[in-house]
């Protein structure tokens, strides 16, 4: 890759106000070429916020979901023509500075997904005050994915994430989840697609302000990550196909040309 790449940093908003001047002031410049916030439906000031900063601004009338908002910002950043992609919470609950080290392991090859592990070193969340219920489910369902895979990833729930170019164009996101599923969905969608995968170790802040999600919506998404590595295995062993796997008909029709 050109060291000239567009480089768009996306922010999937919800209420953050409050955290996102700091966040995005956290943000390092020279390597970041466009910054977009989407806001699903905010009801404090978060869009007004965006407005003063300047930020490339995509508000949903309504609350939409986690997931939903995600798709919007990956179409957005692929429509401005990005090369990679970092998503980024706007709660200051993950360091921007590591941005650098995210796209120099996409443009050296080393992954075209790369995470924010909040896991190295392995009992680096607890130090940064994840609560221990999130750490313990968090190891567990990690265990379970990478098991699923083949993979040995430390950490599979992290919300900082970059991607390429050609994984967004590659893996179906527009079929996903619009809740918070849509990151577990994500790294199953890549392993089946062959992409391969980096981690860069983040320091990562527990606060009020901070978005989080209660223990009974925590332990729905645990059921919910279950299911799709179940799903992923019953696509892998052909008996039962879902959508969630299968590539685009664009992605169909290069292999078809290829073949020939």
């Amino acid at each position: 890759m050109s060291e000239k790449n567009n480089v768009i940093v996306v922010m999937p908003a919800y209420n953050a106000a409050q955290t996102l001047v700091d966040t995005y002031r956290s943000i390092p410049a020279d390597c970041v070429d466009q910054v977009i916030l989407v806001d699903d439906g905010s009801i404090d000031d978060t869009a007004v916020v965006a407005q003063e900063l300047n930020l490339d601004l995509i508000i949903h009338p309504h609350n939409a979901g986690y997931g939903m908002n995600q798709k919007t910002c990956y179409m957005e950043a692929l429509r401005l023509d990005a090369e990679i992609v970092i998503m980024l919470h706007p709660d200051g609950q993950y360091d921007p500075k590591i941005i650098p080290e995210m796209i120099a392991a996409i443009r050296e090859g080393k992954g075209d997904f790369v995470m924010g592990s909040r896991f190295i070193p392995p009992e680096g969340a607890l130090a940064g005050g994840m609560p221990r219920y999130k750490y313990l489910a968090n190891r567990f369902l990690t265990g379970v994915e990478n098991l699923v895979m083949g993979t040995n990833l430390s950490e599979c729930h992290t919300g900082y994430r970059a991607y390429s170019r050609r994984l967004l164009e590659t893996v179906p996101f527009l079929r996903n989840s619009n809740d918070f599923a849509f990151d577990t969905e994500m790294i199953f969608q890549a392993n089946y697609f062959g992409f391969r995968f980096a981690e860069v170790p983040v320091s990562t802040k527990y606060f009020n302000e901070a978005s989080s999600i209660s223990f009974t919506a925590s332990s729905v998404y645990g059921l919910k990550t279950l299911w799709v590595a179940g799903r992923y295995l019953l696509h892998r062993l052909k008996i039962w196909k879902f959508d969630l796997f299968k590539p685009t008909h664009r992605r169909k029709s290069e292999a078809h040309k290829l073949a020939g």
